[in-house]
């Protein structure tokens, strides 16, 4: 694990058996909070934020730095003014312990990636997709932000989505199949998620909703929220592998039984059994299962 520097979360905040921090340049920390590099250099000259530790002549952010930006970000959309947010950081730095709080604010705020954003030409682009990344088609990769334009390059916050788009449409998924879906599943990703942060945050309801945990209560609230944000991920994808094995296993036995049924001289229909059992009224269909018990 990296050294942490000394804007960032003590040991009692961040416990040591978390995941290795995300590290970004000025650049990449502006664009995956949403902000500008000016912003950031603005908020550290005003003290909202903490300066980068220092490698050579390269300022180097982490997690803490996210989580302070969204925060930041939140609260001026909320109407508060630069002046309010300093006060209001000012008053935590007075009341309790401002490393443990950093350290509350990146286990709920900081990013739950571990990829680094990435710089793609045009050129790099066509290659991977080849002529499937039509102009149409990067259009909707920019509108849905799986791609965002850099000049005239593009930047992903997701590198791996990236690749595995361009697998599948090698394997001649049609690209715009692709976003589609990407586009359907979105709402319903973010109200699993919006679920899941919610028992994750949940942790903080426990105490007043205008007031800040107890000192004391911090350390530990900090670490189990680091211990609950992975079990997280796990029941994500305990959830999706689940889904796609039914919904894959129920396509193959239509598809099969549909080839078996032209095989055996069957009459087709455009029915499956399956698809047949779906459409029968509910009482018919369990006076079937009784049947079939009984036999």
């Amino acid at each position: 694990m990296p050294n942490l520097p000394s804007s960032a979360p003590s040991a009692s905040a961040q416990p040591a058996n978390t995941a290795p921090r995300n590290e970004y340049t000025v650049d990449e920390l502006a664009r995956v909070t949403d902000t500008t590099v000016r912003n950031v250099r603005a908020y550290q000259d005003r003290g909202l934020l903490a300066p980068p530790e220092k490698r050579g002549r390269v300022g180097v952010y982490d997690d803490t730095h996210v989580s302070r930006l969204k925060l930041i970000n939140h609260l001026l959309a909320r109407g508060y003014t630069l002046a309010n947010i300093q006060d209001l950081i000012k008053a935590v730095d007075e009341g309790h312990d401002l490393r443990s709080i950093l350290g509350l604010e990146t286990a709920i705020g900081g990013r739950w990636s571990r990829e680094r954003p990435r710089k793609y030409s045009l050129i790099e682009l066509l290659q991977m997709f080849g002529d499937k990344a039509s102009p149409s088609a990067l259009a909707k990769a920019v509108e849905l932000g799986v791609l965002e334009r850099d000049g005239l390059s593009f930047v992903s916050s997701s590198p791996s989505a990236i690749a595995a788009g361009a697998t599948m449409a090698k394997e001649g998924i049609p690209l715009a199949d692709l976003l589609d879906a990407v586009d359907i599943a979105r709402p319903h990703f973010n109200a699993i998620a919006k679920a899941l942060v919610d028992l994750v945050v949940r942790q903080l309801d426990r105490y007043e909703a205008d007031a800040l945990p107890p000192p004391a209560d911090v350390p530990e609230l900090v670490d189990a929220i680091w211990r609950l944000r992975p079990l997280a991920n796990v029941l994500v994808e305990g959830e999706m592998n689940r889904a796609l094995e039914e919904a894959s296993g129920d396509y193959l036995g239509d598809r099969v039984a549909a080839i078996m049924a032209t095989k055996l001289g069957h009459p087709a229909d455009g029915h499956s059994e399956r698809e047949r059992e779906r459409e029968r009224p509910a009482e018919k269909r369990g006076a079937a299962r009784k049947s079939k018990a009984k036999k």
